[in-house]
Formats: structure tokens, C-alpha cells, sequence
């Protein structure tokens, strides 16, 4: 009895977790909310994460989600995506120039008026890489826990922004099939075969140690896979929805067991470096627009600071290029992550006192 107890208490935070995820995405898909089982999900377990339910998605669970991600953005690489990959080479120039200048404008933002320590403002205001740059941040003497905290809800912020400007400010509507995948009676046995098998590509992606290699490595193997010509197959729309449920549910619940007092206090300064990141990220997608003639909304989502999954499956929901968005999303990331921690460790020894200098 006391063992039993024991197992109940242990899986009572998923439990419930995923029960307020999958009700939460239901209420937001019966509103007619765009990204709803996601943004529902989110909503529902940041929420009950905030007022102190015990809560959490198990990390393999949520890995084996973004799994399901990837092999479905991957299938946004088609052949005819080689004949326009040239026309990229500018906006993933532009894309570079971006994530400097965010960075560097978030890092005196964050010293000059929030007065966080370099190492904390620097590894805060870099847009992207959560997980890495709470490791980097903490290794270098930040504090890792703010850290953590403004990225999730700078994720969260862009999540709930993004797809709503897009849906009723634009006027975009969810594009046939979109996020949801389709039917898995539409399926070949060959197509489902050839689709499993981009789940291959995470034990690749962790052997070359890749970021995010949950996501990256299917979608890898899934990409090439269509590109190749090979299938045209996406999972099963009801597992899609599953994984957003999942993905949505592990952002809220990273807010879970923290005081509210601190969500709020952080919650601050992420929505402030959110719109800094968000206002920059406009402004470039019209600079590229013009020099390039893309169109705005591929850009924006391409630019945008959000979670690389999220984002993608923004462009997918609207059918706005989602190959273009998914590639600068991945070259976002990877900039961050590889060149964030090498830069800092170069500015500290040229200014030991600070990065930057006030």
C-alpha cells in the first residue's frame, strides 16, 4: 500500500499536468485560437505552475514530442526548396547581423536599468538557446535561475504574441492541414516506415552533439528523406496535436515551484528585453523585404526570438514558407549557441570588469 502510495504521489504532477494541458488545448481549439493546442496547453499549465500546483512533463515524454516536431517540420522540405535556397543567403546574413545587435542592446538594457551582473544580463539577453545558455550563464558565475526564468517567459511571450498578431491583426488563417498532420489511414506502410525513420536522426544529432538534438536530428533525416523525393508522408495528425499538447505544457510548467513575487519581478524584465527583441526583429524583416522582395510575415517568424518549435509551427498553422522560417530558425540557434559562450569568454578578458562596460 505504502509503495503504491509511493507511485501515485510520483505521477500525480504529470497526471495533472497533462490533464490541464489536453483541456486547456481543447477550450483553445473549440475558441478557435490559432497554435490552440499549444497556447492552450501553456496557458493552462503555466497557470495552475503559478499558483503552486505540483506539475511537470517528464523530459524524455517531451523529448519524444519534439521528436514527432521535427519529422513534421522536415516534411516541409520539398525538392523544388533547392531551386530557392540561393535567394537565402542575405536574409541568413541579415539574420546574423540580427542576433548580434539584439544581444549586445539586450545586454546594456539589462545592466544599465535592471542592473543584473554581465554575466546574467549577457547569457539573458542572447535570443535563443534556453537550455544552453542556462549551462553557459551558471558556469561563468550568473545567475542560472534568472536566467532560466526570462528566456521561458520570453518564449512564452513571443508564443502568445506572434500567432495572435498574425491571426487577427493580419488577418492570417490556419492554412489547410497545416499543424495537423494528416490522416494515418491516408498513409502508405512505406510512408509510415520512411517517416518513423527520421526518428533515427536524434541519436545521430546527440552523437555529433548538436543542439536541441531531439529536434534537429529527425528533422534532418526527415528533411533529406523529402527532398529526396522519397515520400511525401507526415505523422498522424492526432499525434501532432499530442506533441504540441506535450511541448505547450513543458513551457508552462517551467514556472512551477517558483514564488510568484520572482515570476514577477523577472516576468518584468523579459517583457521589456521581448519587445527590444521583437521591435528589432521588425525592423529587419522591412530592411530584408526590401533588399530581397520576401515576403514580411516569413520574415518575422524567421526572425523571431520565440522557441525554434513554436515558431515553426507558427509558419506551418498560417502556411507562411515554413521551410524559409524552420532554416533560420535552426541557423539562429546554432549562431547562439556555438558563438554566444566563446564571445563572452573573449569580451571578459578584454574587459575583466565587465560585458559590457557600462
Amino acid at each position: 500500500m505504502t509503495e503504491r502510495r509511493s507511485v501515485l504521489a510520483s505521477t500525480r504532477p504529470f497526471v495533472s499536468a497533462l490533464a490541464l494541458a489536453a483541456a486547456g488545448g481543447t477550450v483553445a481549439a473549440w475558441i478557435g485560437l490559432p497554435l490552440a493546442w499549444m497556447i492552450g496547453a501553456m496557458l493552462a499549465t503555466g497557470a495552475a505552475a503559478v499558483s503552486g500546483a505540483a506539475v511537470s512533463i517528464p523530459l524524455k515524454l517531451r523529448s519524444a514530442m519534439i521528436m514527432v516536431l521535427g519529422i513534421m517540420l522536415g516534411g516541409s522540405f520539398t525538392p523544388e526548396i533547392l531551386d530557392q535556397a540561393a535567394r537565402w543567403s542575405v536574409t541568413l546574413a541579415g539574420l546574423a547581423a540580427y542576433v548580434v545587435v539584439a544581444g549586445a542592446a539586450g545586454t546594456l538594457v539589462l545592466r544599465r536599468f535592471a542592473r543584473l551582473d554581465p554575466a546574467t544580463a549577457y547569457f539573458t539577453a542572447m535570443p535563443g538557446g534556453l537550455t544552453e545558455m542556462v549551462i553557459a550563464g551558471g558556469a561563468m558565475g550568473g545567475d542560472d535561475r534568472t536566467i532560466a526564468l526570462a528566456h521561458s517567459t520570453r518564449v512564452m511571450l513571443v508564443v502568445l504574441a506572434i500567432p495572435f498578431w498574425f491571426a487577427f491583426v493580419e488577418g492570417y488563417q490556419p492554412g489547410g492541414g497545416g499543424a495537423a498532420g494528416q490522416a494515418a489511414t491516408a498513409m502508405s506502410l512505406r510512408d509510415m516506415a520512411l517517416v518513423a525513420a527520421a526518428a533515427a536522426g536524434m541519436p545521430i544529432a546527440a552523437v555529433l552533439r548538436l543542439p536541441v538534438p531531439a529536434l534537429l536530428g529527425p528533422l534532418f533525416l526527415s528533411a533529406a528523406i523529402h527532398i529526396a523525393g522519397l515520400t511525401e508522408g507526415q505523422p498522424p495528425g492526432l499525434l501532432v496535436a499530442a506533441a504540441q499538447v506535450v511541448v505547450g505544457a513543458a513551457i508552462g510548467c517551467r514556472f512551477a515551484g517558483v514564488p510568484a513575487i520572482r515570476i514577477a519581478k523577472v516576468a518584468g524584465l523579459a517583457l521589456g528585453l521581448t519587445a527590444l527583441m521583437l521591435a528589432l526583429d521588425v525592423a529587419a524583416a522591412l530592411v530584408l523585404h526590401r533588399m530581397t522582395g520576401i515576403g514580411m510575415p516569413a520574415l518575422v517568424l524567421a526572425y523571431s526570438p520565440g522557441g525554434f518549435a513554436e515558431m515553426s509551427l507558427v509558419a506551418l498553422a498560417l502556411d507562411i514558407d515554413t521551410a524559409f522560417v524552420a532554416t533560420h530558425q535552426i541557423a539562429r540557434i546554432v549562431m547562439v549557441v556555438m558563438l554566444a559562450p566563446l564571445a563572452f569568454r573573449l569580451l571578459r578578458r578584454r574587459r575583466p570588469g565587465g560585458v559590457p562596460a557600462d
